[in-house]
């Protein structure tokens, strides 16, 4: 619990202080120093040492609900950091520093178990860590989506922006989008073919409902960038199919956990 509650002190005390440095110098990019960047850099580590000390035991992997949650938004915050030093967009961070805490706190103080057994294939173990990285990214990907649709309606509507002025123009955030979205379904569309491919037995297992509502989520995102590519798709309909395939996508993964473990039982 100490190295827990460290950890959630420099998640938060990294988010401030970037927070600050933006709000106070009024910063749409650029905004990490090289102090905040190394504190952030050990609030990642140290979580990543919890999540290894509490995933990997030794009848396999507990990915239960929160251990999952948990894993999930600290790769999306340790995305968050390398967009920010690689595209000079650190707006993010102040954003998701904050949700890995709070799922590293329920992870601490609520015990959820699921445990995977070791003697799992490679292939399944490809599968997962595939399936964690499109995760995160077309997370991040469906943040950026809402804070476009929010800086679209407001100039729409003639009204003042607030803090969003920080962001950077709406053109940058929408190619860096695009590029998150390309990636991310590339990625999925990787998880889906080793998931086929090495899980065995799926209605047994209850898993047809996350294999159809993943489809569901690639056929959406396909569908986004063959828009896109083909026809141009920018403004709104990007924005609406973005957050239609990540919803699918959630629906997938912790929607059918939610249900199977704290609502049923089930593991």
């Amino acid at each position: 619990m100490i190295i827990n509650t460290t950890v959630i002190l420099l998640y938060f005390l990294t988010a401030v202080w970037l927070g600050d440095r933006i709000f106070r110098l009024r910063l749409g990019t650029d905004a990490f120093s090289h102090r905040i960047a190394a504190l952030a850099g050990l609030a990642l580590s140290g979580h990543g040492l919890v999540l290894y000390r509490e995933i990997v035991v030794a009848a396999g992997f507990n990915l239960g609900f929160y251990h999952a949650l948990s894993l999930v938004c600290w790769a999306i915050a340790a995305l968050a950091v390398l967009v920010g030093l690689y595209r000079a967009l650190s707006n993010l961070v102040v954003i998701f520093f904050p949700a890995a805490a709070l799922a590293l706190l329920l992870q601490s103080i609520i015990p959820s178990i699921n445990i995977i057994s070791s003697g799992i294939t490679a292939g399944l173990k490809i599968h997962i860590i595939l399936s964690v990285a499109a995760y995160s990214l077309l997370t991040l990907g469906a943040l950026q989506a809402l804070l476009l649709a929010i800086q679209e309606t407001r100039l729409h509507r003639r009204q003042p922006v607030g803090v969003l002025y920080m962001l950077p123009p709406m053109q940058v955030l929408e190619e860096l989008l695009v590029q998150i979205l390309t990636i991310g379904f590339f990625l999925l569309s990787l998880s889906l073919a080793t998931g086929l491919m090495f899980m065995h037995d799926m209605l047994g297992q209850q898993l047809s409902h996350k294999v159809v509502l993943s489809i569901l989520a690639w056929l959406i995102f396909a569908v986004l960038l063959w828009g896109r590519w083909m026809h141009g798709w920018r403004g709104r309909k990007l924005l609406h199919w973005t957050l239609g395939g990540f919803a699918s996508l959630v629906l997938a993964y912790f929607g059918s956990k939610l249900v199977l473990e704290l609502i049923l039982q089930r593991v």
